[in-house]
């Protein structure tokens, strides 16, 4: 239990906590001996340590009638985050984390390099950014190794024993006397380059300006990379790992944040009057300013127990979206709708496995969720579904359907209907022309459809628009796989094919990740005829 005392995060007693911490202090020092014993409680234990004596500060404080100097109490989210990040170190390997603004990162990564620093022996720590003015300048709070400085200076003397800052803590440097440690700040191009460090941090890393030329030099440094950022668009480095699937994510958003809700939340929109900007940096929409995104990320946010929020029951069909990974870096995928509402979404990796055991598996969820069809993504490896569905169907008593959904095909549901099915889109100038003229193949079709059911959802929920029941769709908060859900829905870009003019869909610009999830569930909703087939006993 981090405090023996319940703690408000949004009314916070702060009084409460520095009388808490001057009672244990004075225990402290009236049994010095245990004071060792107390050092390696916190070498394993470092956010403790951060709850038990850490301070922050932040002048803004003043005018919400706090004090500028407090106690760094983590919430829940933030001390998740510690031991996500000692593990990396521990396996030695590189960890990416995006975060909305406002949520006190950079005092956290400074305060556990810091603790880190204090209670394990010569540990090298290297604290990098894309300029020297966010590295260090020693009268701005807002530097990171400033933050290293106050947090050591306001330990009670027991811990930060013979540090001074006189001494050890000149330009782009904080040394550990007792420890033997030392954190190294640097910036600009090719960081840490012929340095050889613990663990380095790269403070807002989407933002640096020669990411390849840092990419080489810091890969040569550390075993341990830990690039920290907002997002900046998809074109660069931090956007291409953070989807790759090969380098482990922790998400901040601000809704992990128990002093923020959705009034804050709105005084934002209204106070920076961007919706790009909070997309970007409040909602972590990479693709916020990129054109053509097929389904922007508000349309999806919208969704969001958009049954809940338009007095809907969940009914009506109910199938599986099942899309087919490689043994590379994608994974299979599973969704499964019961009407407008996507009830389950599963994601699993094809590695040392093959198709005939992923197809089992798509059947045990039809079994336990009581699904009655399968619609599966029958490009590419799909293709051997069909076999390994009709043997698995031949040994049950209970057959289960399974239809294939040829992305690449021209054979369109309903070629002659229209394509822009009545959702108002032919104001913004784009002539009348049917689902045949307009669509280059199937896979277009269906993404376009799942489009029109967010903007659909969309307008309902923030215009009041009438709507049509089975035209919405609803993503229950508690789905799993959301937030990794949300990104992918709105990485697919679209285009007009040169001379015939029809619209071509892009799931994986800039060759990043494909969205396996997002596939998934776009067949699970996509328009489907069962005359295209299906394969049981």
């Amino acid at each position: 239990m981090p405090l023996p005392f319940p703690f408000d995060f949004k009314n916070p007693d702060y009084r409460m906590v520095v009388e808490w911490r001057l009672e244990r202090l004075k225990k402290i020092r009236e049994n010095p001996k245990g004071l060792s014993d107390l050092y390696h409680f916190y070498k394993n234990n470092p956010a403790q340590f951060i709850i038990d004596w850490g301070n922050t500060y932040d002048p803004r404080n003043i005018e919400k009638n706090l004090p500028a100097t407090i106690p760094f109490l983590l919430f829940p989210k933030q001390e998740e985050w510690v031991y996500w990040f000692i593990e990396r170190w521990k396996n030695q390997e590189r960890g990416l984390t995006e975060k909305s603004r406002e949520l006190g990162m950079s005092w956290l990564t400074m305060s556990i390099a810091t603790t880190l620093c204090l209670f394990n022996e010569g540990v090298s720590v290297g604290v990098g950014s894309r300029k020297e003015v966010y590295v260090d300048q020693k009268s701005d709070p807002g530097c990171l190794l400033y933050k290293v400085r106050f947090f050591l200076s306001s330990l009670p003397k027991e811990f930060r024993r013979d540090w001074n800052e006189k001494k050890h803590a000149p330009w782009m440097r904080v040394i550990f006397p007792n420890s033997g440690s030392i954190i190294i700040g640097e910036a600009g191009e090719s960081l840490f380059r012929g340095a050889r460090c613990s663990f380095i941090i790269v403070d807002e890393s989407a933002f640096l300006s020669n990411a390849a030329s840092n990419e080489a030099s810091i890969s040569q440094a550390t075993n341990c990379r830990q690039d920290i950022s907002t997002p900046n668009g998809t074109g660069n480095p931090f956007y291409q790992r953070r989807i790759s699937g090969n380098t482990p994510v922790f998400t901040f958003h601000w809704k992990d944040d128990p002093r923020k809700n959705e009034e804050w939340y709105q005084k934002q929109i209204k106070k920076i009057d961007d919706p790009i900007i909070i997309a970007q940096e409040l909602d972590l929409d990479y693709a916020a300013s990129i054109e053509n995104v097929l389904i922007p990320s508000a349309w999806v946010t919208a969704s969001i127990d958009a049954h809940i929020k338009l007095n809907i029951k969940a009914e009506g069909e109910k199938r599986i979206g099942f899309d087919v990974a490689d043994k590379g870096r994608d994974k299979n995928a599973a969704a499964g709708r019961k009407g407008p509402v996507l009830e389950i979404l599963q994601e699993w990796s094809g590695a040392d496995s093959d198709i005939f055991k992923t197809v089992e598996k798509v059947f045990e969820i039809c079994d336990m969720h009581d699904y009655p069809e399968v619609y599966y993504d029958a490009d590419g490896l799909g293709a051997g579904v069909r076999g390994d569905a009709r043997v698995i169907n031949e040994r049950r008593k209970k057959n289960v359907p399974f239809y294939p959904f040829v992305g690449s095909s021209n054979a369109l549901y309903n070629p002659k209907g229209d394509m822009f099915l009545g959702t108002g889109e032919l104001k913004d100038g784009l002539p009348a022309r049917t689902n045949e003229d307009y669509l280059k193949n199937l896979k277009a079709q269906g993404w376009w459809a799942l489009r029109r059911r967010f903007l659909i959802t969309y307008r309902a929920i923030t215009q009041n628009e009438p709507f049509n029941p089975a035209d919405i769709i609803s993503l229950p908060s508690n789905l799993n796989k959301l937030r990794e859900l949300i990104q992918e829905l709105s990485q697919p870009t679209y285009k007009k094919e040169e001379g015939s003019g029809k619209m071509l869909v892009d799931k994986m610009p800039d060759d990043v990740k494909s969205p396996n999830l997002a596939d998934a569930v776009m067949i699970c909703f996509a328009p489907v005829s069962k005359s295209w087939g299906f394969f049981s006993s």
